[in-house]
């Protein structure tokens, strides 16, 4: 047989819940399509943070931080409240005050308690779910858990520590970021046996 093709990743014969590299970035550029620059920062968000759609919705105008490029994420797990604090790449930081009139609202105590999105839950999934279609992404993944987890796989090939993904994503227990992890922590690793042909 002229042409064999090999391939090493158990996680790719299986249903996977993450965003694959390739499937995160076609993702975003389809949000960078939309015509509803909310729709785009909202999604993004999602991508940029980690976080769950509910998170995202509340998050308000005195929640993000312009000139460090944070989001401040307010999370309730289980017995416990805490807030979270996530970097953002500069150009989305700016897209976020540009898009949302950060600078004008967080001025007004009354504005910058005014949460970003207005829309709901249920288009917020269907926005989610939109974009997915237009990217050519089908399966587990085609979702709003899809780029929750998509984060983390990035962040893990991109060499981040565990602890750190876990307190990014809101992980309350190891145990809740070993089951994150299981299906694609090893991969990296297998990928150097493909030197040996």
């Amino acid at each position: 047989m002229d042409s064999i093709q090999y391939s090493i990743s158990l996680v790719e014969r299986k249903s996977r819940n993450y965003l694959s590299a390739s499937e995160r970035q076609r993702f975003i550029e389809a949000a960078h399509r939309s015509s509803r620059t909310e729709i785009q920062t909202f999604v993004l968000t999602l991508v940029y943070t980690g976080c769950r759609i509910s998170e995202a919705l509340s998050i308000r105008a005195c929640d993000v931080d312009i000139e460090q490029q944070y989001i401040y994420l307010f999370t309730r797990s289980k017995n416990r409240e805490f807030w979270r604090e996530i970097p953002i790449p500069h150009e989305f930081a700016r897209a976020l005050e540009l898009v949302h009139s950060l600078r004008k609202h967080q001025a007004d105590f009354r504005l910058s308690e005014t949460q970003l999105w207005k829309f709901s839950r249920t288009s917020a999934f269907r926005y989610v779910n939109d974009l997915m279609k237009e990217a050519n992404i089908e399966g587990l993944q085609a979702s709003s858990r899809g780029i929750r987890n998509g984060f983390g796989v990035a962040a893990i090939q991109a060499g981040v520590t565990l602890p750190t993904i876990a307190a990014v994503l809101g992980h309350s227990t190891s145990k809740a970021m070993s089951l994150f992890t299981a299906d694609f922590v090893g991969l990296p690793d297998l990928r150097q046996v493909e030197r040996m042909w």
